[in-house]
């Protein structure tokens, strides 16, 4: 599902489909697409709709990340499901999987893809137990596993389940005898309450894998860092910079790196994802875990901590950049 407008992502997703804004220095549909890859789902088709060239042109037929890619173009949007019913051709008789273009996990795919083939149901769910039922919606399900009913981001005391809907589905074709005939058709909204009403049987896979959908700038943010820190296990671009900070001398905070395009003299504390082209100037100190995007400029005595330089972003000389995302309009499309 790669056809989303990305509201939430705003400014980024005013010039770029949300699948294509850069996480660890890579597309995060990229990044998803090498986790099918490696875990054996090599035929893949995505529908489009928000700048669809930007993904073509980006992804090509997905023969350079290990996948057999086709697009499906909706001039106006489906929904989630809606979508899904609109290349059901493709399936054949087959189960599949549905996952969001947009989101940053790590997750097992093939040991969902078991569970639902050991369940009777004509749908198993990814989720996975969250702390803030606020942010989520929640599945309830029975000791079996199976889906008694939803909440929408419930407040933690009325909440009847903590395990999140992570939107990645293992689905069966008898899933669309449960579709309306409506031409925009949502999961959440029409097919899961339809099964529910016909008691049709299906179930929750739960998972301890990283999951982030990077769906607001402090959770795009924090994606990044993850990555960097290592808490997620996908591939990231450029070279990796790691020092430590050295409290006994002050003024003298990290170890000088002439590597990963740093030049000798930055000081660097944690660490720190550089991509390609990056130019530094002197006197500048990176505490981490930050990511440098491709072509990203940093001025002379600028400051640096657990933040996102986008491509092209532009720091300027004795700068503080804390905790922040910084870029440049029109250098994600460049």
């Amino acid at each position: 599902m790669a056809a989303g407008l990305g509201t939430r992502l705003r400014p980024l997703t005013y010039e770029v489909p949300k699948p294509m804004v850069p996480v660890a220095n890579r597309p995060v549909i990229e990044l998803i697409l090498r986790l099918l890859a490696t875990q054996g789902f090599e035929q893949v088709i995505s529908n489009l709709h928000w700048f669809p060239d930007t993904i073509r042109d980006r992804l090509g037929d997905g023969s350079r990340l290990g996948v057999e890619l086709t697009y499906s173009y909706e001039p106006s949007l489906l929904g989630t499901a809606g979508g899904v019913r609109n290349v059901r051709d493709y399936f054949g008789d087959e189960p599949f999987l549905v996952m969001a273009g947009d989101a940053l996990t790590d997750i097992d795919l093939r040991a969902l893809a078991d569970a639902h083939r050991a369940n009777d149901g004509v749908a198993t769910l990814a989720v996975k137990r969250v702390q803030n039922t606020r942010e989520y919606g929640v599945v309830v399900t029975g000791s079996d596993g199976r889906i008694q009913g939803f909440q929408e981001k419930p407040d933690p005391a009325e909440a009847l389940s903590d395990r999140a809907n992570c939107m990645i589905y293992a689905l069966s074709p008898e899933i669309f005898d449960y579709f309306p005939d409506d031409e925009v058709v949502d999961f959440a909204l029409d097919v899961f309450p339809t099964l529910l009403e016909h008691d049709v049987p299906f179930y929750v896979h739960e998972t301890d894998a990283y999951w982030n959908d990077v769906g607001s700038p402090p959770e795009y943010l924090q994606g990044n860092l993850d990555v960097v820190a290592g808490a997620v296990g996908v591939e990231p671009a450029g070279e990796l910079v790691e020092a430590e900070a050295d409290p006994g001398e002050p003024g003298e905070h990290g170890l000088p790196r002439a590597q990963g395009g740093l030049p000798a003299g930055t000081e660097v504390n944690g660490r720190v994802l550089v991509g390609s082209d990056v130019e530094v100037g002197a006197g500048v100190r990176i505490d981490g875990p930050a990511v440098i995007g491709d072509g990203a400029r940093i001025g002379d005595g600028a400051r640096i901590k657990e933040s996102l330089l986008l491509p092209g972003a532009e720091v300027p000389p004795q700068a503080f950049l804390v905790g922040a995302i910084a870029g440049r309009t029109g250098a994600l499309t460049a």
